[in-house]
């Protein structure tokens, strides 16, 4: 097949172009960066600035005059909790992000309608529930994202969705749990949680202090990249189009969990200490219910699992940065 990944040049769409080129497909990722962050595995990079709506035609209409079979949408203006929640780069967030979602489906429509189109939505866009952190995909609505993200997710899921209905796009929509793994960003504000953590702990020596934003109670739940691109997989090789649907894990822990098993991993007794900083909802868990009834599937690796896979890469970053 020929496939365009959007955002190919990041954590989440490396490691998709990689996967899919070692299937056999004819992989071309496209990213505002000058090179991927990491090495991947591809037959063509672009760098293309997707709030320009002419380079996205250009790149819909492929220079090679051959049909997209997929496209997936990965672009966008996104970062951890330091980024996201802060409040100081909603604007842009909201901007660049919708900007390029716009593009992208009207681009679809015009130069590549047959092709199945994959867009990366968020547990972002669910509002806080204090009795029930488990995020199923119909309490999205009524509609109270708490970050200016969340809002744009939803609008942009809404506005493929109807694309969908007007003009026939066989549109797949996940809502991603907080994916982490190797060649995620480690550092710079941009990071979340897991690699924020493995990292304050690879740079840490036995008994030191980290700081941890706020109580360390608040909840999530974490979802190693490999199981997440199995998930999108599934879905966009599904016999037929669902609703939004999350991909993550079903397993919740507190940030403080997390320190304690990030620290177990690295064989480090570390203390914490707790900050002010920006927090997001309390509580947050993905519900799998409609994934398994759609998909026959759902996450399972523990997340210690992943954690394992993750660390030895962060802590050898950690080591090259500081060299």
């Amino acid at each position: 097949m020929r496939i365009l990944v959007l955002g190919g040049g990041g954590f989440i769409g490396g490691h998709l172009t990689t996967k899919l080129h070692r299937e056999g497909h004819y992989v071309v990722p496209v990213d505002i960066k000058n090179e991927p962050d990491y090495p991947n595995e591809f037959h063509r990079y672009i760098r293309a600035d997707l709030r320009d709506p002419y380079i996205v035609n250009s790149i819909m209409k492929n220079i090679d005059r051959e049909p997209w079979d997929e496209i997936y949408q990965l672009a966008a203006d996104m970062g951890g909790a330091e980024y996201i929640f802060s409040g100081e780069n909603d604007a842009n967030v909201m901007h660049n992000s919708a900007l390029i979602n716009l593009n992208v489906a009207k681009a679809v429509v015009a130069y590549a309608p047959t092709a199945k189109l994959f867009f990366s939505s968020s547990a972002c866009v669910y509002c806080e529930d204090p009795d029930n952190p488990f995020c199923h995909e119909d309490s999205a609505y009524p509609a109270e994202p708490d970050s200016a993200y969340g809002w744009e997710k939803l609008f942009s899921e809404n506005m493929y969705a109807a694309a969908q209905r007007n003009y026939k796009l066989d549109v797949r929509v996940a809502r991603f749990h907080n994916i982490f793994g190797p060649k995620g960003t480690w550092r710079g504000g941009k990071e979340k949680a897991p690699a924020a953590i493995m990292r304050k702990i690879a740079e840490a020596s036995e008994h030191d202090i980290i700081d941890v934003f706020g109580a360390g109670t608040q909840t999530r739940s974490f979802l190693h990249i490999d199981e997440c691109l199995e998930g999108v997989l599934r879905l966009m090789r599904a016999d037929k189009s669902y609703p939004p649907t999350n991909i993550g894990s079903d397993e919740m822990v507190s940030i403080n969990t997390l320190v304690w098993m990030v620290a177990g991993i690295a064989g480090k007794q570390i203390k914490t200490r707790h900050v002010d900083g920006p927090l997001g909802v309390n509580g947050r868990c993905s519900d799998n219910r409609l994934i398994q009834e759609r998909l026959g599937w759902r996450p399972n690796e523990a997340l210690e699992a992943g954690l394992r896979k993750t660390y030895p890469w962060i802590e050898e970053q950690v080591k090259s940065w500081k060299s």
